[in-house]
């Protein structure tokens, strides 16, 4: 997006796309979607940003309710599972690298390596909820910069500088001002969008329907869940997986692998996850139905907050550009979140590289650790040599996934899996 919006097309200039990131990095939800919306919104107004940021997700969304219905279809088909097996096996080695990538660009200081490994502590060994470590980050951040501390001083972002005339300028156009009557205006429409079809459906359906509970639950995510795809994927997959027992984690990973390979935001994994809920308690409609209606309102009470944010929150964002505090408040959410996804990728790894977990309690933590004796010697074997070809070969992205599910098809020719 940077290469093309900034440096190509010159839409924007470095430091109004630069403003425009660090404002969508400190909201809930998906910041690759609501920084689509944020330029297309900024260029041209409302309906540029409803362009800009459906069509950011559509592709993504048409793939994934695709892929849900062959993988409820026939996910347990012999050679159909072995495919998804070394998806899985990679998929473990990208959410490492996101780990490692994360966390060079991150964790500058000592203060923001110590708040990543208190963070990862907090979540991982005293289930702390997510949002509870996000805001304190945020918080903290916010706090020292603004009294001048360079503990949480922000990265990856240096002193922004205007590369050449961009073509909106640098003036702020007039539907980028703030407006009291426009906020009420933008408030109403997009809270009745979001709340509407929910309230709807509690009244209709009563809480313990499992439309009520993805409509619920979604909806609270989209508030609650700060700190880009892979935080927000840590907290629905324990979420899904541990409270509500929609799916396993292995089949968690599955949909990861499946939103890896799709066009759009890794955050369309969502829609697999409402969706295989709802195919698992479809009540009296056909199983693959009520899954593609859960995958879609899934994805509904995600994505229509975004664009609630962006069309309420930027016209006061373009007003406080080069705000410390809030790039403190920024860096210390990104340092938190390397913790989180630390979490996330131990997490994932115990449940699927091990057949059998048992819990570890005392003092006010606990945690499932691993039974050694029952380790996946074929899964471990893949996911090293994923890992292998990611940090030492430098290979991509698609070509691991696709090496490792070719590899799990052949193990499965073979007789080995």
């Amino acid at each position: 997006m940077h290469r093309i919006i900034v440096e190509e097309k010159k839409w924007v200039s470095e430091s109004r796309f630069l403003h425009a990131l660090n404002y969508c990095m400190l909201l809930p939800g998906p910041e690759a979607q609501q920084l689509a919306t944020y330029i297309g919104w900024l260029m041209h107004w409302t309906l540029g940003g409803i362009i800009a940021g459906g069509l950011f997700i559509l592709p993504g969304a048409f793939s994934i309710m695709a892929l849900s219905i062959i993988y409820a279809l026939w996910g347990h088909v012999g050679i159909v599972a072995a495919l998804f097996f070394g998806l899985k096996a990679a998929v473990l080695a990208i959410v490492i690298q996101a780990v490692v990538r994360i966390g060079k660009r991150g964790l500058k200081t000592i203060a923001m390596r110590g708040l990543a490994a208190v963070s990862f502590i907090a979540i991982f060994f005293f289930a702390v909820p997510f949002p509870l470590i996000i805001l304190a980050a945020a918080l903290l951040g916010y706090i020292g910069a603004a009294y001048g501390s360079t503990a949480f001083a922000a990265v990856g972002h240096g002193d922004a500088h205007e590369d050449g005339e961009s073509l909106l300028g640098n003036e702020t156009p007039p539907h980028a001002r703030p407006s009291a009557k426009q906020a009420i205006k933008i408030s109403s429409m997009w809270l009745a969008l979001w709340l509407v079809p929910v309230v709807g459906i509690l009244l209709a359906a009563g809480t313990e329907n499992v439309f009520a509970q993805i409509a619920v639950f979604f909806s609270k995510m989209a508030v609650v869940t700060f700190g880009g795809a892979y935080a927000v994927l840590a907290y629905v997959a324990q979420q899904a997986v541990e409270t509500y027992h929609w799916l396993t984690p292995p089949e968690m990973l599955d949909g990861l692998g499946m939103a890896e390979t799709t066009p759009g935001p890794l955050i369309m994994v969502l829609q697999f996850v409402g969706f295989m809920a709802a195919f698992r308690s479809p009540g009296d409609m056909p199983p693959l139905l009520a899954g593609a209606l859960g995958g879609l309102l899934a994805t509904w009470v995600t994505f229509v907050p975004c664009f609630l944010w962006i069309f309420l929150g930027a016209p006061y964002i373009e007003t406080v550009r080069q705000n410390k505090a809030l790039a403190g408040a920024l860096a210390a959410i990104t340092a938190a979140v390397v913790g989180v996804i630390l979490n996330l990728a131990i997490w994932f790894a115990i449940h699927t590289i091990f057949h059998k977990t048992f819990a570890v309690e005392g003092y006010g933590f606990s945690f499932d650790a691993p039974v050694i004796s029952s380790v996946d010697f074929w899964g471990l074997a893949l996911s090293i040599a994923a890992a292998v070809a990611i940090f030492r070969f430098r290979v991509g992205m698609l070509q691991t996934l696709a090496g490792a599910c070719l590899t799990g098809v052949g193990l499965f020719f073979v007789g080995v899996i």
